[in-house]
């Protein structure tokens, strides 16, 4: 069985207009499923629904199933105890993520103690084992630190930490390379990598970038005005696509070669340093 399982999910406007029309899918444990399509498709908005965080009028319908639980019909506070420790969402900004104000070691510990009741000696011990889990080096000196004195991949490295701290089943990412350096979205792509493989964690990875999902998708999913148009293995859908709108996405690019980028192990060189940009 998945871990996640969406069925006829739908979310409506108060005018009965759908800004997501029926879209069914699943994600599998170690697996990620790539959500792709332009902006105003619905991906996003499939991506708060499934975290509950669709804002007021909006009407969430359908069906979510995670580790075999209804999430849908969920109270509000029914989902402050599922969102961030069974489904975690990292988004495309780290900075959005981060308080300005506050040391990255407070931000990261109090997220440890509301979720889990550590104590702060266990919650520090778990900040310091989650930043090695990210390839973030002396994580003493991260701590200490203001996000405003990381890059921004070390930024996005705190903010997928801090989605792994309860260890979720599922972790949507949406476009979180978007924003960052070539080089360093490989990076990034490459920790995802692992720690999907390491912990058999399933992904929802959102983005609007093709080449990016050949490399590093298993299923893409293919949304186009709130519905999803094609479903398929990543191999099969980039090798014979079947909607009109996935080969116009496919000829937008001008060449995408089936795994880009080699998913090689984590941590290339001066990758993850505090002088990192």
């Amino acid at each position: 069985m998945s871990i996640l399982e969406v069925t006829g999910l739908t979310v409506t406007r108060p005018d009965g207009v759908r800004l997501v029309d029926e879209v069914t899918f699943d994600v599998d444990r170690a697996e990620v499923v790539g959500i792709v399509g332009e902006s105003g498709s619905g991906k996003t908005m499939t991506g708060m629904a499934l975290l509950g965080l669709v804002p007021e009028p909006l009407a969430v319908g359908g069906s979510i199933r995670l580790n075999g639980r209804e999430l849908v019909t969920q109270s509000q506070r029914q989902w402050q105890q599922t969102r961030g420790r069974e489904i975690a969402m990292v988004l495309q900004d780290p900075s959005s993520a981060l308080h300005p104000m506050l040391k990255l070691g407070e931000q990261l510990t109090d997220h440890l103690r509301s979720h889990l009741g550590m104590r702060p000696k266990a919650a520090r011990a778990r900040a310091l084992e989650l930043l090695e889990q990210v390839h973030l080096p002396d994580g003493e000196d991260i701590l200490r630190r203001f996000p405003h004195q990381l890059s921004g991949g070390m930024k996005q490295r705190v903010a997928i930490a801090i989605a792994l701290a309860c260890e979720p089943s599922v972790l949507v990412a949406d476009e979180v390379t978007t924003a960052l350096d070539a080089n360093i979205r490989v990076g990034i792509l490459r920790l995802l990598d692992e720690l999907r493989r390491t912990t058999g964690m399933g992904i929802m990875f959102i983005t609007h970038d093709l080449a990016m999902l050949s490399s590093f998708a298993d299923r893409v999913s293919v949304f186009r005005r709130g519905e999803i148009v094609e479903q398929a293995a990543a191999n099969e859908l980039f090798a014979d696509p079947q909607h009109p709108y996935t080969h116009e996405l496919l000829d937008a690019v001008p060449s995408i070669p089936w795994k880009m980028v080699d998913l090689e192990p984590v941590g290339s060189p001066g990758e993850g340093t505090l002088d990192d940009d």
